[in-house]
């Protein structure tokens, strides 16, 4: 461990006598945080899943490339918005375009995975995504 906190392994780990964590925790895990209202996505999210049951908007120039967020549909009886934030390109892996209008719909416990390959774009694919 340098005086950063990063770890580098050389050889075979073994990790049974323990666990691995960094700032967010156990690595093996992905942190969940729940969102009862309207949200807008910050840096903090990366490598979290977002529960939320009303709007989520992805905001352009916040997130690093290699950066990943989750968003689950939970909790609720409706289907939410994904909004677009002004300056992103959003684009819709299953369709292989950018997003018609920016804005997805993500269905009753639907589940999708954002990934930024730049702060000013950002991949998306799921489960009950439209």
């Amino acid at each position: 461990i340098n005086s950063l906190g990063d770890a580098t392994f050389i050889g075979a780990v073994n990790a049974s006598a323990g666990t691995v964590s960094d700032s967010k925790g156990d690595v093996r895990k992905i942190p969940r945080s729940g969102q009862g209202s309207a949200y807008t996505l910050v840096a903090s999210d990366a490598g979290k899943a977002i529960g939320g049951t009303a709007t989520i908007t992805v905001p352009n120039g916040v997130f690093a490339a290699g950066d990943a967020v989750t968003i689950m549909n939970e909790n609720s009886s409706a289907d939410i918005t994904i909004a677009q934030g002004s300056g992103l390109t959003l684009w819709n892996a299953t369709a292989g375009s950018n997003a018609a209008g920016g804005d997805r719909t993500l269905g009753i416990r639907g589940i999708c995975t954002l990934y930024f390959p730049s702060s000013s774009q950002a991949y998306i694919s799921g489960a009950g995504l439209s």
